[in-house]
């Protein structure tokens, strides 16, 4: 698109929630890596992992990714471990590591090892990898006071078995590449990337086709609150009072409230996978003796020691997917000897975001100051991601940039796609992040 092409490069969206692979073919065209097989989900690979104790296996821990992950899980909840949405704490100096079956395992392992499940089950597909490898990264990574040169040291040892060239490109500027091979005419695009982790805008300006350079980035913006953030608010609201948050219980005479920490933990998926050791059940285990609602905590205990977080979140994500088409949806829980049952409007789940969807707007007006341009003068808005398809988000860009000007599509392919297309061209140092 943007001067003579190179060779054929790969490009990888590694999600906090899935993960896309395209590869250009060297002509302006990609194609979208398919993962087959019973438990396969077409081109999307959820970036998920499931480890358990086998003997044969390599020091006696074996692993699986993606819908194959969640399918051992499943298979034996109690005797596995399951994580996602691991990218999260990419950029976090307070993960170091995480401990499965007693055996210590850094950012960069975890990744490595979905790297190799990745391209064990994309059937030979990912075999010959292309020279370049285009990886997207957030403008801003999740977490508290992230650290952008942690998360590229860990990125570097994630990938370094993955291509010969590796360059990083920010995922909204993948999916403004990919939104802006579709258009005919010059056009100044705002692009706001939904993903799990991260809401990330990029402005870039499109010159008409056959130009020698078709897009030029103006500006990048981004805010570590997104998909996740939306799961935790739901969890806060509907599951945690039933969990024990906000009781009390007694110590040395005194009541004081349950430490806040356990709910934190419960309501990140990063750190919910790990709250299943001893030390955490047996510091549950006395609240719950010392507790003036014993039996919420209880719930709490049984949900971690019977490895109902993913059922839970799964639960989570079907009634946020359900307010995004109806008014009214019904949450519903049944796992570990808990149940829950609720009612929930979309003007409720609305109000538990709307400090959230304040601070995404706030991070839209950035880029458009750093761009120096107003609304009035963006000409096309692409709205990329799952939950771009909320409809209180949607709001807010009609409001601002009025409904015929917002385009959507490829909701969880485009970034791929986009990051393969920018892999062609010449010089890939005006693009990288």
């Amino acid at each position: 698109m943007d001067g003579e092409a190179t060779t054929n490069a790969l490009g990888l969206d590694f999600g906090t929630t899935n993960t896309v692979v395209a590869i250009a073919d060297g002509s302006g065209n990609s194609r979208l890596t398919e993962f087959a097989g019973a438990d396969a989900s077409g081109a999307v690979f959820r970036t998920a992992l499931c480890f358990w104790e086998e003997e044969k296996a390599w020091q006696g821990i074996a692993y699986e990714a993606g819908p194959w992950a969640i399918a051992e899980f499943l298979q034996s909840p109690l005797d596995s471990r399951f994580v996602q949405s691991f990218k999260s704490v990419a950029a976090s100096p307070l993960f170091e590591r995480a401990q499965i079956f007693g055996k210590n395992f850094r950012f960069e392992e975890l990744g490595q090892r979905f790297m190799q499940r990745l391209v064990a089950h994309a059937d030979g597909q990912l075999d010959t990898l292309p020279r370049r490898v285009v990886v997207g990264r957030p403008v801003e990574y999740a977490g508290s006071r992230p650290d952008p040169a942690l998360a590229r040291r860990r990125y570097d040892l994630m990938f370094e078995n993955f291509g010969v060239e590796l360059h990083y490109v920010y995922e909204p500027l993948g999916a403004a590449y990919s939104y802006a091979s579709r258009l005919t005419e010059p056009a100044t695009i705002l692009v706001a990337d939904f993903g799990g982790g991260t809401t990330d805008f990029s402005i870039v300006r499109v010159a008409e086709p056959g130009s020698g350079r078709r897009c030029l980035p103006l500006a990048f913006s981004g805010i570590g609150i997104a998909g996740d953030r939306f799961d935790q608010r739901i969890v806060d609201r509907l599951v945690l009072p039933l969990l024990g948050k906000g009781s009390n219980y007694r110590s040395f005479g005194k009541l004081l409230q349950i430490p806040g920490a356990y709910f934190v933990d419960f309501a990140d998926w990063s750190r919910l996978a790990l709250m299943r050791n001893r030390r955490t059940l047996n510091e549950l285990n006395k609240l719950q003796r010392d507790s003036t609602d014993p039996e919420a905590i209880g719930r709490m205990i049984a949900l971690i020691e019977h490895e109902q977080g993913f059922p839970l979140y799964n639960a989570v994500g079907q009634l946020k997917r359900a307010l995004s088409s109806e008014e009214q949806a019904e949450f519903r829980f049944t796992g570990g000897g808990v149940e829950i049952v609720a009612k929930v409007h979309r003007a409720e789940f609305e109000n538990w975001i709307s400090d959230d969807l304040r601070r995404i707007e706030g991070t839209m007006d950035a880029v458009l100051d750093r761009a120096g341009t107003l609304a009035d003068r963006i000409d096309r808005v692409f709205l990329t991601g799952g939950s771009s398809l909320i409809p209180s988000i949607r709001a807010i860009f009609e409001r601002r940039f009025g409904a015929e000007r917002i385009a959507t599509g490829g909701e969880l392919t485009s970034i791929a796609h986009g990051l393969a297309l920018i892999g062609e061209q010449p010089d890939l140092a005006e693009w990288s992040a």
